[in-house]
């Protein structure tokens, strides 16, 4: 009885010891669950936040935005949301038809003032006759840019030149003191700076004869464009431009897409003129007829 008597104790004891041993181990984990999760939040950026990126730089230590780029947009087309629409005529089927896309314009809204808003409509009934593109003029800016063709970046550090495949066309922006134009072009004038890691482009000075899309968008001579090109990872830019133009819409507006490296080990841009192909309809009117 006595051993018995004796045995229950121990066991309480033993037990009590245990129990304690383990609060003590759990007492500990979370100590240290806790100590690494308030460090987490400490160092890992917010739910939904994203850390900037950090484009590389440049000898002059500017980002390196050198390289060929493309946007991967229907923009071209309609620079609004829109749907699919035909061709310029039925017998070509589906060929040349206008792929429905969600539209670049932020806001949806392009705000026409009235007079314009008709000729719009107009240029849109008419597209395949009256957009410069048809022609193979020089796209302007900011329609260079989302045209269904690469265009290359080459940095120094007074000068970006940005060719496109579209036209050969090219533009020079200066980096310095900034210059004015001597007069309207099809490319306009355009003059750069450096906001943090965004290059900002003011372009002025584009002739009245180039479109933003083949929905008949278009504007005057009065056009005033801000661009904005940021790094957003090693292989991407964010486009964005802001258009005014007193004489066609009510207030500015503004276009955002991003813009795509071509990461192909043979990237490089390619001859594409297309003049030859726009003669019949420049200048088929003046082709001698025969004599009847």
């Amino acid at each position: 009885m006595k051993r018995k008597l004796l045995k229950r104790p121990l066991r309480r004891v033993q037990s009590e010891v245990i129990v304690r041993v383990i609060d003590a181990r759990l007492i500990k984990s979370l100590i240290v669950v806790s100590s690494l999760a308030t460090f987490s939040l400490i160092e890992s950026p917010a739910v939904g936040q994203v850390p900037a990126y950090k484009a590389p730089r440049t000898a002059n230590g500017k980002p390196n935005l050198n390289g060929i780029w493309q946007a991967i947009t229907t923009a071209n087309w309609d620079i609004q949301g829109h749907g699919a629409r035909p061709g310029p005529k039925a017998d070509l089927g589906a060929a040349f038809f206008a792929p429905s896309g969600l539209g670049v314009v932020v806001g949806e809204e392009i705000p026409y003032l009235p007079a314009a808003a008709a000729k719009k409509k107009e240029n849109a009934a008419n597209w395949w006759k009256l957009d410069p593109e048809v022609k193979c003029y020089m796209p302007g800016v900011p329609r260079a840019t989302y045209m269904p063709y690469p265009f290359q970046i080459v940095q120094s550090e007074k000068n970006i030149i940005i060719s496109y495949q579209f036209a050969g066309a090219v533009r020079v922006i200066n980096m310095g003191s900034p210059t004015e134009a001597p007069a309207n072009s099809w490319m306009g004038w355009s003059n750069g700076h450096w906001e943090g890691d965004t290059l900002v482009v003011d372009v002025r000075d584009q002739n009245e004869d180039t479109w933003f899309d083949r929905a008949g968008n278009f504007h005057s001579d009065a056009l005033h464009v801000i661009e904005r090109y940021t790094p957003r990872s090693p292989d991407t830019l964010n486009y964005e431009a802001t258009i005014e133009d007193p004489k066609i819409f009510l207030r500015p507006w503004k276009i955002s897409m991003p813009l795509y490296r071509h990461v192909e080990k043979n990237a490089q841009l390619v001859e594409s003129s297309c003049v030859e192909f726009a003669e019949e309809i420049l200048y088929g009117n003046l082709r001698k007829q025969p004599s009847k």
